[in-house]
């Protein structure tokens, strides 16, 4: 057999955008590696108190064929809503009245794309995420409701929304805490019969979808998956595990 040629630290660092093996200068780090985490740490603050484009995302979604409704959560403003999460848990007024008068008939999904602690990645990932999952859900049979651009938004703000909605499910999508390597990376949480009370056990969370990370095609595909996997047996979270991975990713037609 012929000999395998030893893999070096320099093989590792190819293949991840992890730090690995920064060398040191002294008791700290090289001049090039300071300066390079120093810029990406800036670029995660940066991600999360980025203006959310909600306006241009409600028209993405309009284009795409959905009725849409803007809401707000309970915070003030990007200062509250780091500082009090539970606010951005909870609608205001305006919005609670706004989605209690809807008048849809009860549906299958409602889709819910929220700002999150990145809208960098709403902004950028969000409509085309969306326009490759609708053929998936419409080839299931699955019936989409309204979609809801929602800013101020944590995760279980979509529970509260999918409940007014009268939805069997919902898939929120939402910006993920930014990371050094990926300030600009979307989630989707995945939760059936939603409504306010229940813990992130009870859902499914597909995540690092970015250019660098999971591809929309293929996150699609995995929340196409799981939608039609948690319909059909009434459960999601630890009830369901996600193995669309079993099946090999094809293009929606």
């Amino acid at each position: 057999m012929p000999s395998q040629v030893p893999r070096t630290l320099d093989d590792l660092k190819a293949l991840t955008p992890a730090r690995v093996a920064l060398g040191r200068v002294g008791a700290g780090l090289p001049t090039r590696a300071l300066l390079d985490f120093t810029l990406d740490h800036a670029r995660a603050r940066d991600a999360v108190h980025a203006p959310f484009d909600a306006a241009g995302l409600t028209n993405d979604l309009t284009a795409l064929g959905l009725a849409t409704v803007a809401v707000s959560s309970q915070v003030a403003d990007r200062s509250d809503y780091l500082k009090r999460p539970d606010l951005g848990r909870r609608l205001d007024a305006g919005s609670e009245a706004r989605l209690a008068d809807c008048r849809q008939p009860p549906c299958d999904v409602v889709l819910v794309i929220g700002d999150g602690l990145s809208p960098v990645a709403v902004n950028a990932h969000a409509a085309g995420l969306v326009r490759r999952l609708l053929p998936r859900l419409v080839e299931a049979g699955i019936a989409v409701g309204a979609a809801v651009v929602a800013s101020g938004a944590r995760v279980a703000l979509g529970d509260r929304i999918g409940e007014l909605l009268q939805a069997r499910m919902v898939v929120l999508l939402i910006g993920e805490r930014p990371g050094l390597s990926a300030p600009h990376s979307l989630g989707a949480y995945i939760t059936f019969a939603p409504k306010p009370g229940l813990s992130d056990a009870e859902r499914n969370c597909v995540s690092n979808i970015h250019a660098a990370g999971l591809g929309t095609d293929e996150a699609a595909f995995k929340i196409a998956w799981l939608v039609r996997a948690g319909l059909a047996r009434g459960v999601t979270g630890v009830a369901l595990k996600d193995d669309s991975g079993l099946q090999p990713v094809i293009a929606a037609s």
